[in-house]
């Protein structure tokens, strides 16, 4: 699902920037055909858009990041051209040959600076809107857009706190700077693994982050299980590059509990969508027993009667636990990976 709705949205911005293309020409070449603008613009535009996206050339994006503000500026403008001088030199290179238009070798290859600053504007909107929607998550921006929260309203979600083990002893040895180099780190990790599995980052409450999803998309397929398991092992795999970079491995908890909530945007000069219940609550309360309880992962029993969990995933039934602030006991269940139950026994023999 996470693949199929990244190609749905790169399906979605690439009739954008042919929409585009095909505006341009109408506007200034009426009598050509309007398939011609949407070719010169997906040549000139995608590879911009996949560029900032770290798809191609990630190391020059990288080191363009770390600069200054003013020299990564100009720094961008001269890729910029030199990208969209390459499609542009392509697209109608390409169409000359298939015969689909005509005019000079030079017309047709050689960027006007017009074309380039009207390219410019067009993925510089496409970039902000797709930086804005990364900074707010998916679904609190199309929320935020829509309106839907301004009136509270009751619904059921699936919330996941995952928490950073040892982070004040990382301070401690290394500093406060790169503890927060280290945390944007493993935040970014997961990234990834909630797009996948169609969640939304909330929040990071201090060296912890907070995922929801709508209840049903959830518990479909086992989404939030999943993500939680996709999230574990794509750091170690990673774990040489860890080790390389910070010196240890991440370790994380993690806990899961559903149920009812109030979401309401709140804030006058700042906006945001806020989960207001004892859903929110008892999950943060959750996550604090995995450390009582020694285990990774801990699921409450409710959320887990409501959906099918993966073959590999083992269930271990802690019973039921007082939670802070809740009056009714919570039933928990630790969940493990057949390979990370292995992993962790031969541990401990050694």
């Amino acid at each position: 699902m996470g693949i199929l709705h990244s190609m749905r949205n790169w399906i979605l911005t690439s009739l954008f920037v042919a929409s585009t293309g095909v505006i341009y020409g109408k506007i200034f070449f009426p009598q050509a055909p309007a398939y011609i603008g949407a070719v010169f613009a997906l040549f000139c535009g995608m590879p911009l858009l996949v560029f900032e996206r770290r798809m191609i050339l990630s190391r020059l994006n990288d080191w363009m990041h770390r600069l200054p503000t003013p020299a990564f500026i100009f720094s961008a403008l001269i890729v910029d051209f030199l990208l969209m001088s390459v499609g542009y030199a392509i697209a109608g290179s390409l169409m000359k040959l298939l015969g689909l238009v005509d005019g000079s070798w030079e017309d047709l290859t050689v960027l006007k600076i017009d074309v380039y600053i009207y390219a410019v504007l067009v993925t510089a909107i496409v970039i902000f809107v797709g930086r804005v929607r990364e900074l707010l998550g998916r679904d609190i921006f199309l929320s935020l857009l829509t309106g839907r929260y301004r009136n509270p309203v009751q619904e059921e979600r699936v919330f996941l706190f995952v928490d950073l083990v040892g982070s004040t002893a990382f301070a401690e040895e290394h500093g406060d700077l790169k503890t927060q180099e280290f945390l944007a780190a493993v935040f970014g990790a997961m990234a990834e693994p909630v797009r996948r599995h169609q969640g939304a980052i909330d929040d990071y409450i201090g060296d912890a982050a907070v995922i929801t999803w709508p209840l049903r998309r959830g518990v479909k397929n086992a989404n939030c299980v999943r993500c939680v398991f996709n999230i574990l092992d794509d750091i170690e795999k990673n774990a040489e590059a860890w080790l390389k970079s910070y010196g240890r491995v991440p370790r994380l908890r993690a806990a899961l509990h559903g149920g009812s909530i109030v979401t309401a945007e709140i804030g006058v000069d700042h906006h945001k969508i806020a989960y207001f219940g004892d859903t929110v609550n008892t999950v943060a309360r959750l996550e604090s027993l995995c450390k009582t309880l020694e285990r990774q992962v801990l699921i409450s029993t409710d959320l887990a009667r409501q959906l099918e969990l993966p073959e590999a995933i083992i269930k271990e039934d802690l019973g039921e636990h007082a939670v802070r602030g809740r009056d009714q006991s919570l039933g928990v269940i630790a969940l493990h990976t057949q390979s990370r139950q292995a992993l962790k026994t031969a541990r401990g023999r050694s």
